[in-house]
């Protein structure tokens, strides 16, 4: 029985080391930083990385964004492509990151 308290004790330790703390500050006032540590930034352009939307803004780009090798574009409604010059595609909320989404919704 002693044996097992160490043992449940690190296994409780273990566990809340796998525990995530979220900020409670809005979507607007999360930081912004030049680039996120999963996703890549966009090949050949300047951009910073926005946690609220959860994509990277297109530096000099009006209502551009990427994530996961897909660009993202609002103009009355939202557009994909995979390269910023296009071919544009139309697409639904469901095509859009959410936090993306969010900022255009009505």
């Amino acid at each position: 029985m002693k044996r097992l308290l160490p043992l449940a004790l690190l296994a409780g330790l273990l566990t809340l080391a796998g525990c995530a703390v979220q900020s409670s500050a809005p979507i607007s006032q999360l930081p912004v930083s030049k680039s996120h540590p999963r996703f890549a930034p966009p090949p050949g352009a300047d951009s910073h990385w926005d946690g609220g939307l959860g994509v990277y803004v297109v530096d000099g780009s009006r209502d551009l964004y990427y994530r996961e090798r897909t660009y993202y574009r609002w103009s009355g409604g939202w557009s994909w492509a995979t390269n910023p010059q296009g071919p544009w595609q139309p697409t639904d909320s469901s095509g859009v990151p959410p936090g993306l989404y969010r900022r255009y919704a009505p």
